[in-house]
């Protein structure tokens, strides 16, 4: 599926891709949430957070948008869609997703029997809950997600995935899966296998991120030749230069990776200041009040 040039009509013939492997998982996703939502409302004593609804159709409409709508078929032609589509999946998609704490309501659409065995599963001292708790630790998401990020930006890493397209999947689903690492600790969502990292860390490891975003962004803006063969020889829409193409993929990067993570900062700073501080604790207080058919020990 190698991006090769490209007529100006094909340019203009782009549609929605409704790729099952895509959609099927979406639709899956947001049918578990839809039935958890109701299943969950009828029982709390007080209404869930329709922000945490808004939030999750957030997150899944951000990753329909980057891999299924027209969007997709640009990224294989200009690099700025291709920026603009990872970015989608990473500081739109997945803290959007955390930020609504799906894990309870998801649980409550499952059948008893198996929601009761899947608390047992998720107890702090399982295996499970001992391998989650490590992958989440600060150290090792900032890690992971500088690696993916700065490890598919090398040419040769990035090339391939334009030109097969099981590897673009796999890139794709390595930056949601990285960026969710990422903002785990920073959001703190359910299933909670380990204690809340303080308000100061969490700003510390985002202005970190922050600013290796910003330096790879910077690295691609500034770069003197085109880095990557693939959109070499690709036909853009209005004359647009290949390097030119390059330099705007690097400013989305910086510049909305950039924006997420300040924002993040700032409201952390207003909790930290006193200013909803217990935020987070209530954010899933509906849900989790009526867990009694989940063990305890789930850590949600």
């Amino acid at each position: 599926m190698s991006p090769g040039p490209q007529s100006p009509a094909a340019l203009g013939d782009l549609a929605w891709n409704f790729r099952p492997e895509v959609v099927v998982p979406l639709l899956v996703a947001a049918g578990l949430y839809a039935v958890g939502w109701w299943r969950l409302s009828r029982r709390t004593p007080a209404p869930i957070a329709r922000t945490r609804a808004g939030l999750a159709l957030g997150g899944l409409l951000a990753i329909a948008l980057a891999l299924v709508s027209p969007l997709n078929g640009h990224a294989e032609r200009l690099f700025v869609a291709h920026m603009v589509q990872h970015m989608l999946l990473i500081t739109v998609a997945a803290p959007s997703l955390l930020l609504a704490d799906p894990f309870p309501i998801v649980m409550w659409a499952l059948p008893q029997p198996v929601r009761i065995r899947t608390g047992r599963w998720l107890r702090r001292a399982s295996f499970f809950g001992r391998v989650w708790s490590s992958l989440t630790a600060v150290s090792v998401t900032w890690i992971a997600y500088a690696l993916a990020l700065w490890g598919w930006h090398i040419p040769v890493a990035y090339d391939a995935a334009l030109s097969d397209r099981v590897v673009h999947d796999v890139e794709h689903v390595t930056f949601f899966a990285a960026a969710v690492l990422f903002w785990w600790p920073v959001i703190h969502p359910a299933p909670r296998f380990r204690r809340p990292v303080p308000h100061a860390l969490r700003i510390v490891y985002l202005v970190l991120g922050a600013f290796q975003t910003a330096a790879l962004g910077l690295v691609l803006t500034l770069a003197p030749a085109v880095l990557y063969e693939s959109y070499s020889a690709a036909v853009r829409p209005g004359g647009l230069g290949a390097l030119d193409d390059q330099v705007w993929g690097g400013i989305v990067m910086w510049a909305l990776g950039g924006l997420i993570d300040m924002i993040a900062v700032l409201v952390l700073l207003y909790r930290s200041f006193g200013g909803g501080g217990g935020a987070s604790g209530r954010s899933s207080s509906a849900a989790t009040s009526a867990q009694g058919s989940i063990p305890a020990g789930a850590g949600c």
